[in-house]
């Protein structure tokens, strides 16, 4: 079993890639910087037993993702498994907010997706098995202030799930989004404690999530537990 991971060596990604490890699939992880960066975070993974090939790789770009991509899956043997998890914010009223920072939320947390889909179907179409798993928020189910771009994205990331399902479910390949609420991330690290009792109090089970409930999500969708679910949206949030 060989599963990706976009944005696997830190915070919701890095869990679910853990969880893969655990489970005891063989990994090729994304990321923005150096892989010897995350030297650590690479040697944790890979104490698992498991193969783990570390990629530089920007997801927002079609060309980078159509080359470096196949190469990666042809030198693990094939892909059973992708988790479409990198993402960045750039939070801002949308009255104010700059079309720059409006298109790289976009290309990164929605594009980035068709991208490495593209690149990966093949491989799936060829087994006619799969599953896919793009990590959405509850920001792309219900809305935020100062999040126009992010809520954008992801709800299209919802859509695109639900459709791609129907496309692919006829080929064995399924698909589905995990919607994420408040998890404590390097993302909501620098929140103000104010900000995060607030939060708190808007959830059911009064806590944060974290990483490891969204990798726990993650796991049924990848394995065989779920083969009956496709084109669906999990709400991981806690009762949000």
């Amino acid at each position: 079993m060989v599963a990706i991971v976009t944005g696997g060596v830190r915070g919701i990604g890095y869990a679910i890639a853990e969880s893969f490890a655990a489970a005891g699939a063989d990994l090729i992880v994304t990321t923005t910087r150096e892989p010897e960066s995350s030297s650590d975070e690479l040697a944790r993974l890979r104490s698992y037993g498991t193969k783990v090939m570390a990629i530089r790789l920007n997801v927002a770009d079609k060309a980078e993702v159509s080359e470096k991509l196949p190469e990666a899956v042809k030198e693990m043997g094939g892909v059973d498994i992708l988790v479409n998890n990198a993402g960045i914010t750039r939070d801002g009223l949308l009255l104010r907010m700059s079309e720059k920072d409006w298109d790289d939320v976009l290309s990164v947390d929605l594009k980035s997706s068709f991208n490495t889909i593209q690149a990966v179907l093949p491989f799936m179409l060829r087994k006619k098995a799969g599953s896919i798993i793009n990590i959405s928020s509850i920001v792309g189910v219900n809305g935020n202030p100062g999040q126009c771009n992010y809520a954008a994205a992801k709800a299209g990331l919802i859509g695109m799930s639900r459709s791609l399902g129907k496309e692919m479910g006829p080929k064995g390949i399924r698909t589905n989004c995990i919607a994420p609420g408040f998890i404590l991330t390097d993302m909501t690290s620098g929140m103000p404690e104010k900000l995060v009792e607030e939060w708190k109090e808007r959830i059911a089970l009064r806590r944060p999530g974290t990483p490891c409930d969204v990798a726990g999500v993650a796991l049924f969708l990848a394995s065989d537990m779920s083969a009956y679910v496709n084109a669906q949206v999990i709400n991981c949030c806690g009762g949000m």
